[in-house]
């Protein structure tokens, strides 16, 4: 008959509260714990001291975490596009007012949206009709540089 052990109790708990959470937030770290978590497990039903079961916790789990993390965030979110917003950078727009950082003026419309244009150089100024090209977004305002 075999002992009761209460560390195969503390490794069962924790692969499944990994699991949860790595359902819930879907990060991609807490799933390498819990792979951690089941080789101290299998440690723990076959008898082996705490200290080991706990080093190969957490060289298991480093391990997977530091070899796989990197190219799992690459190519899960491989797919994931600039929407809305900041899918404006980089693009060239017309200049509807005269854009000067010191009169605090400047206007474009883009995409039928009207925006408040500066430009990142206080000492630039764009005429109406000139090209800009989007650098960055901050708050309402466009960032730009004359094209």
């Amino acid at each position: 008959m075999l002992a009761f052990n209460p560390y195969i109790i503390l490794w069962v708990v924790l692969v499944i509260i990994c699991i949860l959470v790595e359902l819930a937030t879907v990060g991609l770290t807490a799933i390498w714990f819990a792979a951690g978590a089941l080789v101290s497990l299998a440690a723990a039903a076959l008898g082996a001291n705490p200290i080991v079961q706990i080093i190969l916790f957490l060289a298991v789990s480093i391990v997977l975490l530091a070899a796989t993390r990197p190219w799992a965030k690459k190519y899960i979110n491989s797919r994931t596009q600039s929407t809305n917003a900041d899918s404006l950078i980089g693009q060239t727009i017309q200049i509807k007012e005269r854009v000067s950082n010191m009169d605090q003026t400047g206007m474009a419309v883009v995409h039928g949206q009207e925006w408040t244009v500066r430009t990142r150089n206080d000492n630039e100024i764009i005429e109406p009709g000139e090209k800009a090209k989007i650098l960055a977004i901050s708050g309402v305002k466009l960032i730009v540089a004359k094209e």
